[in-house]
């Protein structure tokens, strides 16, 4: 189930990712003096975007890892089956 969610969050990173157009070109940093962006450069949205499913993934993870833990040891199982039937 962990595995799961980790291979979908890196899927929707790499997505974003490649939705922002790869670009190898200038960093979006403004030279000395100048009003505008001087094209071509990079998008940095989709690197920010990317850097916060990031952190919210890992907190995902580290959820999911301490809930089915927690939930092992109180039914004393890992299937899914028996948890449900446990609470009749």
């Amino acid at each position: 189930m962990v595995f799961g969610l980790v291979l979908l969050s890196h899927a929707a990173n790499l997505l974003i990712f490649s939705m922002g157009g790869l670009v190898r070109e200038n960093p979006p940093l403004m030279q000395e003096g100048a009003t505008r962006l001087v094209l071509p450069y990079a998008d940095p949205l989709p690197q920010a975007l990317i850097l916060t499913a990031i952190v919210i993934g890992f907190g995902l993870q580290a959820f999911a890892l301490v809930l089915i833990g927690r939930a092992f040891r109180i039914v004393g199982s890992d299937d899914s089956e028996e948890m449900t039937t446990s609470d009749r």
